[in-house]
């Protein structure tokens, strides 16, 4: 009796395994992936909201301090042009991250294939 449930679930694992192993590049190209993408919008959204890159184009027009005056309107011109810029910059790197995160991921298995065949060669 043992031996017969260590021969059937033996054989349960490695056709187990088989299935996962061929089911492996399906899933990375299709649910992973859209997974993947989900997680990097999600992501450069919460980048975003703590940059706050669209608050500060929204009012950039609008003077600090509600000082109406030329200087002030001048000034509070200046400042959020410059925010603006910076944050930029700093989502322009978080986003091209987030590019390469996705280029890396569809770039893996075929670097693991080529490297597995390189050190048969």
């Amino acid at each position: 009796m043992v031996i017969n449930s260590f021969i059937f679930y033996g054989l349960k694992i490695i056709v187990e395994l088989i299935r996962d192993v061929l089911y492996f590049p399906l899933w990375w190209y299709s649910r992973g992936l859209v997974n993947l993408i989900f997680g990097v919008k999600n992501f450069l959204v919460d980048k975003q909201r703590a940059l706050a890159l669209l608050v500060w184009v929204k009012n950039i027009f609008k003077p600090m301090y509600a000082q109406y005056d030329w200087q002030g309107m001048l000034i509070s011109f200046f400042v959020r042009l410059a925010q603006i810029i910076f944050r930029s910059i700093f989502m322009l790197f978080w986003t091209i991250l987030a590019v390469a995160v996705i280029i890396f991921w569809l770039l893996l298995p075929i670097l693991v294939i080529y490297e597995i065949t390189f050190q048969f060669i």
